[in-house]
């Protein structure tokens, strides 16, 4: 992205607000809620940190870099700092989007950006951190996609938003649709096969989602967008869009990873290697 175009970006993003968002798909505004202060600063061999998964028993997380990158995780403290890396050198990151951790033995990663909305190889791929040679590629295609790529009216076959509950893997749509579109919730089992994904449910955000995290109490999913983290109430064991609570109005640049740390504060990094805890007050 060229200076000028930076620079209209991160304009558009310091002028979002949640207004649409509020009047059209039932938000409140928590800006008195929750806290956002930086924390830390990316080591800079994570030059454009995408995804973001946090490991409980070591509180640090886990995050990598975007397309064309290295295949590599790399561990990192709450300040940024480098703790360690586990290179993958039996994947290929075509398009790595979004991390997600099922438990200490299960990292999805997810090689799911599509932004031509024309990719037939959409994968996502569970490692077990401590034997990363025995891993399992998880293939997927939007049931509803008949061309490659797809119109421009109907361009909604992109995600960079990955998480897990219980035993199932979830996807948010990004959604690039021109007009804007509804952002779809789709929903596969967290191992092989070539799932064809239906949407579960639908809502309408303004803002292009790039990534969305699960509470570990399952109790509050939170959706990232460029500016904005939307959050819904889950019910009834359930994961849906059909509760929608608060929108948190945060311009802090290209926003990419986002995870919750406990049931009610969150850290989220930025392709500038910016990274801040959204704090619950």
């Amino acid at each position: 992205m060229t200076s000028f175009l930076l620079f209209l970006f991160s304009l558009k993003v310091a002028l979002c607000s949640c207004h649409t968002e509020n009047k059209r798909s039932g938000f409140r505004s928590g800006r008195a809620q929750y806290a956002v202060s930086r924390v830390g600063r990316l080591a800079p061999v994570v030059n454009e940190s995408s995804g973001l998964s946090y490991r409980v028993g070591r509180n640090t997380f886990w995050t990598h870099n975007d397309s064309g990158g290295l295949p590599t995780l790399y561990e990192v403290a709450r300040d940024g700092s480098l703790v360690d890396s586990l290179p993958l050198p039996m994947l290929k990151n075509r398009d790595w989007e979004a991390l997600a951790s099922q438990d200490t033995t299960a990292v999805f990663i997810g090689d799911i950006g599509n932004n031509a909305n024309a990719r037939t190889d959409l994968r996502i791929y569970r490692i077990n951190p401590k034997q990363p040679n025995d891993f399992q590629t998880i293939p997927f295609h939007y049931a509803r996609q008949k061309s490659f790529p797809a119109s421009k009216d109907t361009r909604n076959f992109d995600s960079e938003a990955l998480f897990t509950a219980k035993d199932s893997l979830f996807l948010v749509s990004k959604n690039r649709s021109q007009p804007r579109r509804l952002v779809n919730l789709y929903g596969m089992p967290a191992q092989g096969g070539d799932h064809a994904l239906v949407p579960t449910d639908s809502i309408f955000l303004k803002s292009m989602v790039t990534d969305a995290a699960l509470s570990p109490d399952g109790q509050t999913l939170a959706v990232l967008t460029y500016g904005k983290i939307f959050l819904f109430e889950q019910k009834n064991n359930r994961i849906d869009f059909q509760h929608p609570t608060r929108c948190l109005r945060i311009p802090r640049g290209q926003t990419e990873g986002l995870v919750f740390v406990n049931n009610t504060d969150l850290v989220m990094t930025n392709e500038r290697g910016r990274m801040y805890l959204i704090r619950r007050k």
